[in-house]
């Protein structure tokens, strides 16, 4: 090969290598729909280990991966704002609570969903059985029944002579109709009378507090609720206000002044629900995913909150702390 011909090759190869790569198909970037209830701009949202843990997978946002954040608060309705994520036609639905995900499943049957923290799944018919979910809903089922007796037996271990406690919860909500009557039961085991205060609306919070405060109940527990969870300030103010010790289901009502609470680890949840995305988006089909249940669970007090309360939270609590917040 002469010199000049090489030339004319090697010239040739230069032009053709960009044209090979612009021939070449883009990376995937992938969109999801994330269905959540308070605000992404809350300081210790579970939605960051969610994120942290796609990013471990090699999902990164603004590279690969698209996240549309719709957050019940302040705007609407979850149906309304599953409908929007349906409509940008999404390659899957991360479902943020049991509603959340009964919104998704109403607003489109063919697009994935994933449960970060489905409830009971089973029981409010969002799926088959944990084991084949069928459909298009799969994720995590964070409710274990032994989970409200739990809560009951801690609080009245930390406030001893307790003898009448209440149950806040929403009734329009299947997962905390099914919360209910697991208290119900516990409370008959523990020998404690059970009172009812269900609550719709911020107006029947206030309702309930002043019926909690005229009956002289000793404590209360608030059962998991989007509605509720989206008030946990007020709720918790009203405790404080009121001096009646509460038990609550996730640590960030405690990190909010509330006195303690016992249940499944969301941020836990949440690592486990970017698994079910990364298969989900690799071709496994949700129907065939089994859901899984909650593997680790925390107890989180709030020392100064016991303080102003004037309660000594015994040590035998205070041992099984997980987090203990001054």
């Amino acid at each position: 090969m002469t010199p000049g011909i090489a030339a004319v090759l090697l010239g040739l190869a230069l032009v053709a290598a960009p044209l090979a790569a612009e021939g070449q198909p883009p990376g995937k970037v992938y969109r999801i729909g994330y269905l959540g209830t308070g605000s992404r701009s809350a300081p210790t949202h579970p939605v960051d280990a969610f994120v942290q843990a796609l990013r471990e997978l090699g999902y990164v946002e603004g590279q690969n991966l698209v996240i549309e954040y719709r957050f019940l608060e302040g705007h609407g309705s979850f149906s309304a704002l599953a409908a929007d994520l349906v409509r940008l036609k999404v390659d899957l639905i991360v479902a943020e609570s049991p509603p959340a995900s009964r919104a998704a499943k109403q607003a489109t049957a063919a697009i994935p969903i994933v449960m970060a923290a489905g409830g009971d799944p089973v029981g409010t018919g969002l799926v088959a059985s944990l084991a084949r979910p069928g459909g298009n809903v799969t994720g995590l089922a964070h409710l274990a029944p032994e989970l409200g007796g739990k809560r009951l037996e801690l609080l009245k271990e930390a406030v001893p002579r307790l003898a009448r406690v209440a149950a806040l919860w929403n009734p329009t909500n299947p997962s905390a109709a099914h919360a209910f009557k697991e208290i119900e039961a516990a409370a008959q085991s523990l020998r404690v009378q059970l009172q009812s205060l269900e609550a719709r609306t911020l107006d029947d919070i206030e309702r309930a507090f002043s019926a909690l405060k005229r009956d002289r109940v000793g404590a209360f527990i608030v059962l998991p609720d989007p509605m509720l969870h989206s008030h946990r300030s007020r709720i918790v103010e009203l405790a404080a206000k009121n001096r009646v010790p509460a038990m609550y289901y996730v640590g960030d009502w405690v990190e909010a002044g509330g006195l303690m609470s016992y249940g499944a680890s969301f941020p836990d949840l949440y690592r486990h629900a970017a698994g079910y995305v990364d298969k989900i988006l690799k071709g496994a089909k949700p129907a065939d995913l089994p859901l899984q249940r909650p593997t680790k669970f925390e107890l989180v007090i709030n020392m100064k909150t016991a303080k102003a309360l004037g309660l000594t939270v015994p040590p035998s609590v205070l041992l099984r702390a997980d987090r203990i917040i001054d």
